[in-house]
């Protein structure tokens, strides 16, 4: 069993940076590929990026490329998400989830979900 805990969110104005951070419980966290998901209103969840289970791979949908990277510490039990020049369209609530063996941008392959932060970005 794997408990998620995001947080980081807010307000910011679009050009601005946040980092969002996702707190694992239970000592199996580098056995989980991690991802986060982020939800606009209104809209459906949908995939931002992904990392494997000792932070080697990377993968991002292509409207993030270049803007948020997606980090991890096993010791720490945690995964990140650094996300610079937002954009009023990056508001939304944002998930990270993991998976033992996920399909990289496929929400149902994922295991545990955390319980979202929200992130706005004013214009």
């Amino acid at each position: 069993q794997v408990q998620l805990v995001e947080s980081g969110g807010g307000l910011v104005q679009a050009g601005g940076s946040l980092r969002l951070s996702c707190a694992a419980s239970g000592r199996t966290f580098s056995s989980y590929a991690m991802g986060w998901f982020r939800q606009p209103p209104g809209k459906e969840r949908e995939f931002v990026a992904a990392i494997s289970r000792r932070g080697g791979n990377t993968y991002y949908v292509d409207s993030v490329k270049g803007r948020f990277t997606i980090s991890r510490d096993n010791a720490k039990n945690t995964v990140y998400l650094q996300m610079n020049s937002l954009k009023p369209e990056d508001t939304a609530v944002y998930y990270c989830a993991a998976g033992l063996n996920p399909v990289i941008a496929t929400m149902t392959t994922y295991d545990y979900w955390g319980q979202g932060t929200q992130v706005t970005v004013s214009s």
